[in-house]
């Protein structure tokens, strides 16, 4: 649990935050929310918290990848937050409750954020995920269409799918593509 202000800067938490994200008080409180959330998930998650301090909701629950302890891991939680009041009109802070995850159902390690893919592999992907077609990809990337198919090849194989829709759905559980953006977008983390 921690408790956030208005610009959602961490205040205070409890132990067990502090043990979840391997940090201390002194490590994370001051620190932005955002800090703690994989840069896929930011985006969303700042608009459901700006909807929590316009009023237009009293609490959310969605499910968030947070960044936790070594080698960068990343791992899936269900975070919920409320909007404290405090006998104001306006929204004085925020209360947010993940739990361990190793105690929360259906959390696990997500992937260990390692720069998997090329700039070329980024683009290609991204077009993927947008729908657009090999030749008209490989005249958008200077590259022929035998050039578009073997860098699928390579991503499917690095990706471990059978398919180019297995391909985005694996890339979006991963938070290899932005959450909330069109067209699709890569996260920078992972490209080398």
């Amino acid at each position: 649990m921690a408790s956030l202000d208005k610009t959602l800067t961490i205040q205070q938490a409890n132990q067990e935050f502090f043990r979840q994200f391997n940090g201390s008080s002194e490590d994370l409180c001051g620190r932005n929310f955002r800090d703690v959330v994989h840069p896929s998930v930011q985006q969303p998650l700042v608009r459901q918290f700006s909807n929590l301090l316009e009023g237009k909701h009293q609490r959310f629950v969605t499910p968030v990848i947070a960044v936790g302890p070594g080698e960068g891991s990343a791992f899936t939680v269900p975070l919920t937050a409320v909007a404290v009041r405090g006998g104001l009109p306006d929204t004085t802070a925020i209360l947010v409750m993940m739990p361990s995850a190793g105690d929360a159902e259906g959390a696990h390690v997500v992937t260990k954020r390692k720069k998997i893919l090329s700039a070329m592999d980024a683009r290609i992907l991204e077009g993927i995920a947008a729908g657009v077609s090999t030749v008209p990809l490989a005249a958008r990337l200077y590259l022929s269409r035998q050039g578009v198919e073997y860098h699928v090849t390579c991503l499917l194989r690095k990706l471990k799918v059978p398919n180019r829709a297995a391909l985005v759905s694996r890339a979006y559980s991963m938070g290899v593509l932005k959450v909330g953006t069109w067209p699709p977008e890569v996260v920078d983390d992972f490209v080398k």
